[in-house]
């Protein structure tokens, strides 16, 4: 579940479907710290939050055909800052979060912007790279304290044929 865009190295620029991606896995308290001072005037609502299902598709073994596995609750929103001729920003999140997915937007719109894209990339996607990545780290320690490791007599033994003179 760990993708390419999590991890960028350095002295590459993060790109919108990038960014799009991790901002719609940043939690709530993470947006809202980094976003805090950048409170607009106004917003223009090209589309309010608004809370659907989504049918999430699976396959077998990662390769096979396709089936639907279920649907999932997203919260998606769309909308314009205050300032003249400012860009669209977009979100869609997993879950029933309004104010996520407006604050989503906010960093989507804002992070569009040339003049301050390195600086809302340092205060935005920073921290949510960093805490995906502890995220990850904890899933696997979870995962490696789980770990079983089965042995065979057969092994043990050093295998049947072993020993046999030919």
């Amino acid at each position: 579940m760990f993708h390419a865009f999590d991890n960028t190295g350095p002295n590459r620029p993060t790109h919108r479907p990038e960014w799009m991606a991790l901002l719609s896995r940043a939690p709530l308290p993470l947006l809202e710290q980094a976003l805090a001072q950048q409170a607009p005037a106004a917003l223009q609502w090209l589309r309010k939050p608004e809370t659907g299902l989504y049918m999430v598709q699976g396959r077998a073994g990662g390769t096979g055909e396709r089936f639907n596995l279920g649907e999932i609750t997203v919260t998606r929103c769309a909308l314009r800052l205050s300032s003249e001729g400012s860009a669209v920003g977009v979100a869609y999140v997993m879950g029933r979060n309004h104010r996520q997915a407006q604050l989503a937007a906010m960093a989507d719109a804002l992070l569009q912007d040339p003049a301050q894209h390195d600086a809302f990339d340092a205060a935005v996607l920073q921290p949510v790279r960093q805490h995906l990545a502890l995220q990850q780290a904890q899933r696997a320690a979870r995962a490696q304290a789980t770990r079983v490791d089965f042995f065979t007599v057969a092994r043990e033994a050093g295998g049947a044929d072993e020993g046999e003179d030919a």
